[in-house]
């Protein structure tokens, strides 16, 4: 049966506008018919090429594929280019098996890549590991398109063997090599890129976007729950539309059900982006780069397109994928996932988590008799990844270090989800909480538990919240106790996304009645523990220097050394 759509098709290549007709036969654009200009016309919706995610971990969106899909539909997102390295990091390819699966049971055009660093570093526990010959395997495979982002850019730079191979294995099937090297510049970032590095969605400054462009990356301008770089990169459309695109990255899913990439091509436009360069960047540019088989707008193309009420706010009226109709007028057509499905308890199996209820005394942090002097505390910085590195004065009581809420120094912890293992500690400014705790077991990359709390107490009423669940966002004030359960490897939920969404909007909101300034405290939380990201963060093995990538002195039980700078 075929289907016959009107309206004025935007052609992004050709940089036009006209009046046209579509004829959709099974999967495909059959013919595009153009009309002729005139008022009837001049009302018609505008036809768009679907908009795509050209880089995001569905997993932090706490969503299995399946319901992303449901949720992004809605705002004309048809295809994502997926790194499943959140999962692969809890259980390996089993994991990235499962991402494609539930993928393939959705209308939703879902491209993976072969996840180059699991573990992240060797500085953590993670609960797999894909060496080089696993990945060539992932990269054999042709639903796995690209070798997702390098993050090891310092074993890039020095030739780790394992690295190289890594990213050879990608060079010899012809399939493209994401980056991820926050802040190198320079002859350091020449040398990465010319190792066959492609992209990079780290930059957050103008001046290091435009020298990366300069040595030949193409830039892919970051706008999630936690990350946001779109306000400090958007200009670059104005010159460089050819070589961006946009991502979230990590999206949460409260943020998802407001928008997607429909949002930051109409934030785009209300800059005075030329609307052309913005759909560039939100339509073609991830086709062309890796190679996707996703529509765009020509005869014999995927029929996959959408209407939008205009060009300005970019209201999706409906979103086609493959010849279907998957939503109109606000409303998923996608049916809602059943989490009494054989398929959800199968997903639930998807999961490692070994380790037994805590007790307050596990979160203790002795000052070992130690002259007061200060300790290098992480300070969170709102909207961005990176971390700040101060040297602070946490509370002494009773022979420990105390967090001091009054002066918004708290204590955060990261607790082995894997197997029984010490407690690492270590102080954080920033996140505002006057009472209670949050946990999580989203903490990237390896997903161990990551907490943050005025007291011991709290900390470990919620980390026993999120080990009772096997996985799970949770929060305690006072007397009150909540978590969001995610038991499909202790980052997603196998329910519908819009409950998901609800009930994170309520923790969320509780945490930010527990004093949490931020403006996504869970996602800022689970980078936390991101150790390849500058410039502190805190392991299940200790304290990190991002920049030395490196150890502090591991434990803060002892006065520096005199070589041991805290400043």
């Amino acid at each position: 049966m075929a289907h016959i759509i009107t309206g004025r098709l935007v052609d992004c290549l050709e940089r036009k506008i006209f009046p046209a007709r579509l004829v959709v036969e099974n999967d495909r654009l059959l013919a595009v018919d153009p009309l002729p200009e005139g008022p009837e016309t001049d009302r018609l919706p505008f036809l768009l090429p679907g908009f795509i995610d050209a880089h995001v971990h569905i997993e932090s969106s706490m969503l299995i594929p399946s319901a992303f899909a449901r949720l992004a539909v809605v705002h004309g997102t048809v295809a994502t280019v997926s790194d499943p390295h959140e999962i692969a990091n809890v259980c390996g390819k089993q994991g990235v098996d499962f991402m494609i699966e539930n993928g393939r049971t959705v209308p939703f055009k879902f491209y993976f890549g072969a996840p180059s660093c699991v573990p992240a570093t060797v500085f953590e526990t993670a609960g797999a590991e894909l060496d080089c010959r696993a990945v060539e395997e992932l990269l054999d495979r042709p639903e796995i398109l690209y070798l997702s982002e390098m993050m090891n850019f310092p074993g890039a730079l020095h030739g780790d063997p394992e690295v190289l191979g890594k990213i050879e294995a990608a060079r010899q099937r012809g399939k493209p090599v994401d980056g991820h090297a926050p802040g190198l510049r320079g002859d350091d970032m020449r040398r990465y890129v010319a190792r066959g590095i492609s992209t990079d969605h780290e930059c957050f400054t103008l001046a290091e976007a435009r020298e990366k462009l300069e040595a030949g990356m193409k830039i892919i301008i970051r706008e999630g729950s936690a990350a946001r770089n779109f306000e400090a990169l958007a200009d670059l459309l104005h010159e460089h539309a050819d070589h961006l695109m946009f991502g979230s990255d990590d999206m949460h899913p409260d943020s998802l059900v407001e928008g997607h990439i429909d949002r930051l091509c109409a934030r785009a436009v209300a800059r005075g982006i030329d609307i052309f360069n913005v759909l560039r960047a939100a339509c073609v540019n991830p086709v062309l780069h890796y190679g996707l088989e996703v529509g765009q707008l020509r005869p014999g193309d995927p029929a996959d397109f959408i209407l939008v009420e205009d060009l300005t706010g970019f209201r999706v009226t409906e979103t086609w994928i493959n010849g279907c109709c998957v939503a109109r007028h606000g409303r998923s057509l996608i049916p809602a996932v059943d989490p009494q499905a054989e398929a959800s308890r199968l997903a639930r199996e998807v999961n490692r988590f070994s380790c037994a209820p805590k007790q307050p005394s596990d979160f203790q942090c002795p000052d070992g008799g130690a002259a007061v002097y200060p300790l290098p505390v992480i300070e969170a910085l709102d909207g961005q990844l990176i971390t700040g590195r101060l040297p602070l004065q946490p509370r002494r009581l009773e022979g420990h270090w105390v967090a001091d809420p009054d002066h918004d120094i708290l204590k955060i912890v990261v607790v082995n989800r894997y197997r029984e293992a010490p407690v690492a500690a270590a102080f954080i400014r920033n996140f505002g909480l006057k009472t209670g705790a949050l946990a999580s077991s989203v903490a990237h990359d390896s997903h161990n538990i990551v907490a943050v709390g005025v007291d011991d107490e709290s900390l470990c009423r919620t980390v026993n919240l999120v080990i009772r669940e096997r996985g799970g966002v949770s929060c305690v004030r006072d007397a009150l106790e909540s978590i969001l359960p995610l038991p499909v490897g202790g980052l997603m939920s196998d329910d519908d996304g819009y409950r998901v969404a609800a009930a994170y909007t309520a923790i969320d909101r509780m945490a930010k009645e527990s004093g949490a300034t931020l403006q996504a405290p869970f996602m800022t939380l689970s980078f936390m523990a991101l150790l390849v990201i500058p410039h502190l963060k805190l392991s299940d093995l200790g304290l990190f220097d991002g920049d030395a990538f490196r150890f502090l002195h591991p434990p803060l039980t002892r006065p520096p050394s005199p070589a041991e700078s805290l400043t």
